[in-house]
């Protein structure tokens, strides 16, 4: 027997849609990832995207366990002396919403290049509606 590794032309790519509404952050994220990552095919091959499309819905109804609304806090720099920025997670649930899940899925995918790419394939969106009907997404528990 031969080991097979997938080529990047013979993936097979779906669409799935994931509903974020009383979901938790984390346990969210970890499925995202997955499926992005191509994990739960059978052909994954660690060096190469196998990952689908995955479209969480409803980013705004994430939920968080313990005291992370007011204790997490995001950080970033601007790049000049002295410009670190600090959020906490309330306040970025109420303005971008969909930056905590884009975050959190980051944080489980590689990062070098080709984790670039599979982020690439997550797409979030605030409320129930979502451009991409016509790819016909399936819906993922």
């Amino acid at each position: 027997m031969k080991t097979q590794f997938a080529k990047k032309g013979d993936i097979d790519r779906k669409w799935y849609v994931v509903d974020a509404k009383d979901a938790v952050l984390g346990r969210l994220a970890v499925k995202v990832a997955t499926y992005l990552r191509g994990k739960n095919k059978p052909v994954f091959t660690p060096n190469v995207d196998t990952g689908d499309f995955v479209i969480v819905v409803n980013a705004d109804r994430v939920r968080l366990t313990g005291k992370k609304l007011t204790d997490k806090v995001y950080y970033h720099h601007s790049g000049y002396i002295g410009g670190i920025k600090s959020k906490t997670a309330k306040d970025m649930l109420e303005q971008t919403p969909e930056k905590i899940i884009e975050k959190a899925v980051w944080g489980m995918l590689p990062k070098n290049r080709l984790g670039r790419t599979m982020i690439k394939k997550l797409k979030v969106y605030k409320g129930t509606e979502h451009p991409h009907k016509a790819q016909s997404p399936e819906i993922l528990q």
